[in-house]
């Protein structure tokens, strides 16, 4: 079984991308930032971060996953040094679920207030 997931984003259609693909009991999320519907939200790592995982939260919700199932995670972050920041505000949410993480150092996105992207995969158990 294959199901995509869209929040209607015009970037989803452009570029040919599903916010999240489910494939049998996993799902997989794409990098997703911290944008809202009057742009970036929040201007440092901790306050995107915070709201990029709310944001994932409703991915999760809306294709019957939730934070538990989360198995991975990947944070994207323009400046490495900040990876404090970043790291308490993905603690809050998985400081007992523990996925795997890898923070990953990158240039500058395409918009340069943006400073976080996050990606996810969720399992369900079989």
């Amino acid at each position: 079984m294959r199901k995509t997931f869209g929040t209607g984003s015009v970037w989803e259609q452009t570029l040919g991308y599903s916010r999240a693909v489910q494939v049998d009991n996993t799902l997989f999320i794409s990098a997703t930032a911290a944008s809202g519907p009057d742009g970036i939200v929040g201007d440092d790592f901790y306050s995107q971060t915070k709201y990029i995982l709310e944001k994932l939260g409703s991915v999760l919700e809306d294709a019957g996953f939730s934070y538990e199932d989360v198995v991975q995670s990947k944070l994207y972050l323009t400046d490495i040094s900040k990876w404090e920041d970043a790291g308490r505000a993905h603690g809050e949410v998985f400081g007992e679920i523990r996925p795997t993480l890898s923070l990953v150092h990158v240039l500058p996105f395409l918009d340069p207030q943006m400073l976080v992207e996050i990606e996810l995969v969720a399992q369900k158990s079989a």
